[in-house]
């Protein structure tokens, strides 16, 4: 190890240098991201703060806003032929598939010394790294928290027992009217309640254990609040339960970052921790993570200049731009320390939920496991099937398609 760091220089050494070499010929770097609105106007900003710094080693970034529909597909056909950016920014659920597919994305462990490591919120570069190898840094998280109306809500419930008795009182479903509501059918927002039981999609050797006794057990409690409790909507998806919170007919919602772009003027609103679940023994609700990583395509010819541009991108003066004029949650834990940012009554709930949330599997498989259990939530929500029975189906159809994967 020691060898190793008297071979490698810095980041900043190795850029210059290359400059040099080149005789101060231009280099441009080909960034994509899917930003819109403020965080595109925060992105852009950062990288023209950049270009202002690199301007002396002729190193300019450009950017390209890809359609998120379209993006993910559009990196696995352009990059691995060579055809897409030098950088690009994306969530980590795709990095196994990414990886493994081959010729996509570059190893950055031989960059990434320890002090840059520290920057980082742990589960972030957790959520960047792939069989032990670091592939990207992480430049924002998202978790889902708790939000609540003011008016309806005078103390936001921290436990599953008062998260039922204060939602129980604010229920009315005649009026359409309901204590709690969100996405609970889908599988994302479902996974706080989950992995507060000790479940999850697969186990510390990768195989999936959708039916695992803990992941009914939470099923089970969101059938309670559903049909016992009955705090919860009949159905749900993310435009209803705007809908519904906009109107003052949602009391409580579990929802992200993205949410709060959505709530309407006027509804005053507060955000707090999701709460612990008596049924779990006082455990936490722990959301999945999704961080964005900033990763370097495998075929790019300016490499070092591409993690130049990484490091600089996910350091604490860029973060607090993403965060305050973004409204980002920057995954540079330093940048909390700002007490502009810090202080934010927004991103410092998001802070406190990160410290509990677990990293959304990144692995290859998870690609597998989506439609499967989309269509067993379904089915418990809708109470066509048990969610031993929904469940145990999810699991035969994900262990089939690995199976024909590794064949």
């Amino acid at each position: 190890m020691r060898l190793r760091h008297i071979l490698l220089l810095t980041t900043t050494a190795m850029v210059a240098a290359a400059t040099l070499l080149r005789g101060a010929a231009p280099v441009e770097i080909v960034v994509w991201h899917g930003y819109r609105g403020d965080e595109k106007a925060a992105f852009e900003k950062v990288v023209a703060e950049y270009n202002s710094a690199r301007a002396a080693r002729s190193i300019r970034a450009t950017t390209l806003a890809v359609p998120y529909d379209a993006y993910p597909d559009k990196i696995s056909a352009t990059v691995p032929r060579g055809k897409g950016p030098d950088v690009f920014i994306y969530a980590q659920d795709r990095l196994g598939g990414w990886v493994e597919a081959g010729n996509t994305i570059e190893p950055i462990g031989f960059y990434v010394d320890a002090a840059t490591k520290a920057r980082f919120l742990p589960a972030t570069i957790e959520a960047m790294t792939y069989r032990g190898e670091i592939y990207g840094l992480p430049l924002n998280y998202k978790v889902l928290a708790m939000i609540y109306n003011r008016k309806l809500v005078a103390r936001p419930p921290a436990t599953s027992g008062e998260l039922v008795s204060v939602a129980k009182k604010l229920t009315d479903p005649s009026t359409g009217r309901f204590g709690l509501a969100y996405w609970y059918s889908n599988f994302y927002y479902h996974a706080p309640l989950m992995n507060a039981f000790g479940g999850g999609a697969f186990d510390g050797s990768r195989k999936p254990r959708l039916n695992a006794p803990e992941n009914i057990r939470s099923l089970d409690l969101l059938l309670k609040w559903a049909d016992k409790d009955r705090i919860l909507p009949a159905e749900s998806s993310t435009a209803l339960v705007t809908s519904l919170f906009n109107q003052g007919k949602a009391a409580i919602v579990f929802s992200g970052p993205w949410f709060v772009g959505e709530i309407a003027p006027g509804i005053d609103f507060g955000l707090a921790p999701l709460p612990t679940v008596d049924e779990a023994g006082g455990r936490p609700m722990r959301p999945w993570m999704t961080a964005e990583g900033v990763y370097i395509s495998r075929p790019s010819v300016h490499k070092d200049e591409a993690y130049d541009f990484a490091s600089y991108i996910t350091d604490v003066p860029a973060a607090k731009i993403l965060a305050v004029e973004g409204r980002q949650t920057p995954a540079n834990q330093k940048v909390y320390d700002d007490p502009v940012v810090g202080r934010d009554p927004i991103l410092k709930v998001f802070r406190q939920q990160v410290g509990v949330a677990i990293p959304m599997p990144n692995y290859l498989e998870m690609t597998m496991v989506w439609s499967p259990v989309s269509t067993a939530m379904n089915s418990i929500v809708q109470r066509s099937a048990t969610p031993q029975a929904a469940m145990d189906t999810a699991q035969r159809e994900v262990e089939q398609a690995i199976q024909r994967l590794r064949k």
